[in-house]
């Protein structure tokens, strides 16, 4: 988006958004209603391998961040820390918290990166206009939970959740997990085998992650759902992205040559990963691994993805097809 911005303007960065986004989009509803209209014993076995696939691919992200991003002592302490408080209180906020706390600390506590030298990104949006589009970004965050609750309104309720959601979530890719189980699974507005299962098949589609809000939206169980419900979905955990990206890009350059910046991203980096691996426990672990023969396949998914680099996709084939097996034996 930030390249189409630079490229062509606010065009361009829309154009970009919907040319990344599209077609996993569409994928992503159109599996959503097959699940829907299906639910015989034999899918529900595919469902579950699907939801094994995530504990393996959820295993692989914790496992090459971690390498990644947390390379000594100290960051690994903040991981550790981070993982530690999400799992003894988990709530969003909690995962606000913790990224505030992780960036402070990484200020106090890392060493300072060196600059490194780069071509700046002509992103070519005046002072004025990315105030306008930080204060409209604050204003929705603020006001949406505010109408929701005083309209009574399930629409502006699912735009509140993934927008708030989009705006909250640090890292991108698989960091939109934990938020997304709060915002959708713990009101009972989607159920978490179709969740977790959704989440393995975005594993297996192409684009960003964030398309897996196009499921959820697909999967409500009250209006909207569908198609409709799907795009309000996607279109809402998009929208912070849009507001940031158009906001900060006329300060963008002077943040990424601070030190103290840098370091602050570094802790964040640590205590998502930290994150991360608390979703990965719970809800993944706990609600998917509950016979021997759940963790035998995952453990195979997961050297299949991390040693042998077998693509997603097939995984993701082979796990549903397997458990679509198991469904049938029994």
């Amino acid at each position: 988006m930030a390249i189409g911005l630079a490229r062509a303007g606010y065009a361009g960065m829309f154009a970009a958004w919907l040319g990344f986004t599209l077609p996993s989009a569409l994928l992503m509803m159109l599996f959503a209603l097959g699940v829907h209209a299906t639910g015989a014993p034999i899918e529900a076995g595919a469902l579950h391998g699907l939801r094994i696939v995530s504990v393996a691919v959820i295993a692989q992200a914790v496992w090459g961040m971690a390498r990644t991003l947390c390379p000594d002592a100290r960051r690994v302490t903040l991981m550790a820390a981070a993982a530690c408080v999400a799992l003894l209180a988990p709530a969003a906020w909690t995962q606000v918290a913790v990224i505030v706390v992780a960036g402070a600390a990484g200020v106090v506590l890392l060493p300072q990166p060196a600059r490194d030298a780069h071509e700046p990104l002509p992103l070519h949006v005046s002072s004025r206009a990315g105030v306008l589009w930080l204060l409209l970004f604050a204003a929705l965050l603020v006001a949406l939970p505010f109408a929701a609750r005083v309209l009574r309104s399930d629409t502006l309720a699912v735009v509140d959740a993934f927008f708030r959601t989009g705006a909250l979530v640090f890292g991108g890719g698989h960091v939109v997990l934990p938020l997304l189980q709060a915002a959708v699974v713990a009101p009972g507005w989607v159920g978490d085998s179709a969740f977790l299962a959704g989440y393995g098949v975005a594993q297996a589609v192409p684009g960003p992650l964030f398309t897996f809000s196009a499921f959820l939206g697909a999967s409500l169980r009250d209006a909207p759902n569908g198609w409709l419900g799907g795009t309000i979905a996607l279109v809402s955990i998009f929208a912070p992205s849009f507001l940031l990206i158009g906001g900060t890009a006329p300060f963008w350059e002077r943040l990424r040559r601070s030190a103290h910046m840098q370091a602050a991203l570094a802790g964040v980096n640590a205590a998502v990963v930290g994150l991360l691996l608390a979703a990965l426990y719970h809800p993944v672990w706990t609600d998917t691994i509950v016979a021997p023969r759940d963790l035998a396949a995952a453990l195979v998914a997961f050297v299949a993805l991390v040693f042998w680099r077998v693509p997603p996709w097939a995984v993701v084939i082979a796990s549903a097809a397997l458990g679509w097996l198991l469904g049938i034996a029994g």
